[in-house]
């Protein structure tokens, strides 16, 4: 019987013979994971058997990488792979976590809703809870908090979240609410801010959040920026990254000068309008450019000038900007290309 097919995308890997991190199209089966230098690739780099295998996540052993996780296999051999966000790391985890447990037990792979190893009560909804944290009159009020010569914009404390799950009767004490607020954050509802809760987060196999005042998170998707202050050298976060996260993941973008095709991980911002594009093995910290959004018109494609027909094929879409600037992006699907262009017209349309 042919291999399912569970997930693809695309993931940043290290090199197993270099040190290197480059850009892989990876398909996880039922059985195991192959990854391809290029999603149109009809033969992959290589091929890593699920059946024994050992899954570490999140994985330490890089301090400068977020969202790494790690698959050992026989002869101690490692493979890490790294994610654009945690969001799109989680998902990985739980269908990778399903299909080794599947293999064990000798059973098909089927998608089951899990929450860790956190005993989360069936009455809690997860979903449900985080936009109720998020309401403006009732919910979780975002705050500007220093620490160590930073300021936290838009965030909030660890007992923040307790005091608020309990005065709300979410939960009936803290010890339960830890329980919850640890779901929340190993979902990717919260995100961690900061050294202390970052530590926290990765101190041990689940995410734990810390019931205390100096502890910082917030919203996954809200408008946190961390500024410093202490010199004429700290950075301060330019205005148009300050607008809520609205989308984030890999797409193939067309260069202007060479017209080659390269993966960049994408970020789409609100208020301001923009969309800026990153080296997905290096990070956030600099992106490559930003497009600003504001009077822009986007629109899927069937073809991109300039553009061999077997380098690209399907899923295109294009964005003009109000200066009629052009970029033509590829997504990995045509699902994920809709919810692409349904966003990005959202965010011009209304953000400035």
């Amino acid at each position: 019987m042919e291999p399912k097919t569970i997930r693809e995308g695309y993931l940043v890997k290290k090199g197993t013979v270099l040190n290197s991190w480059k850009v892989v199209w990876v398909v996880l089966a039922d059985d195991g994971i192959e990854f391809y230098k290029k999603k149109t690739d009809s033969s992959p780099k290589g091929m890593i058997p699920l059946k024994g295998a050992i899954l570490t996540n999140p994985c330490q052993d890089f301090s400068k990488r977020m969202f790494v996780f790690k698959l050992s296999i026989a002869k101690n051999q490692d493979h890490f792979f790294q994610a654009t966000h945690l969001e799109e790391r989680e998902l990985w985890i739980k269908d990778i976590k399903r299909a080794i447990k599947c293999l064990q037990g000798g059973k098909k792979f089927a998608r089951k809703s899990t929450r860790r190893s956190i005993r989360l009560p069936e009455t809690i909804n997860l979903s449900e809870l985080y936009f109720l944290m998020k309401d403006q009159d009732a919910g979780i009020k975002e705050m500007k908090l220093e620490k160590d010569k930073k300021v936290f914009n838009h965030c909030f404390t660890g007992n923040n979240v307790i005091d608020w799950l309990v005065s709300q009767g979410k939960v009936r004490n803290r010890t339960e609410g830890l329980m919850v607020a640890a779901g929340l954050l190993n979902e990717g509802f919260l995100q961690p801010a900061g050294e202390l809760s970052q530590a926290g987060a990765e101190n041990s196999s689940d995410l734990t959040l810390l019931d205390q005042p100096d502890a910082f998170y917030y919203f996954a998707d809200s408008g946190f920026y961390c500024e410093g202050y202490s010199s004429d050298d700290d950075v301060i976060v330019k205005e148009e990254f300050r607008g809520a996260k609205v989308k984030q993941g890999c797409l193939l973008k067309q260069g202007h000068l060479r017209k080659n095709w390269k993966v960049r991980n994408f970020i789409l911002r609100d208020d301001p309008a923009y969309l800026h594009y990153y080296d997905p093995t290096k990070g956030e910290e600099d992106p490559l450019g930003s497009i600003h959004l504001h009077g822009s018109v986007v629109t899927a494609v069937d073809y991109v000038p300039d553009a061999k027909r077997h380098d690209v094929e399907g899923n295109l879409f294009e964005i003009i900007t109000s200066d009629e600037i052009h970029y033509y992006l590829q997504a990995a699907t045509a699902e994920e290309c809709n919810e692409w262009i349904k966003a990005i017209q959202a965010v011009a349309k209304s953000g400035k």
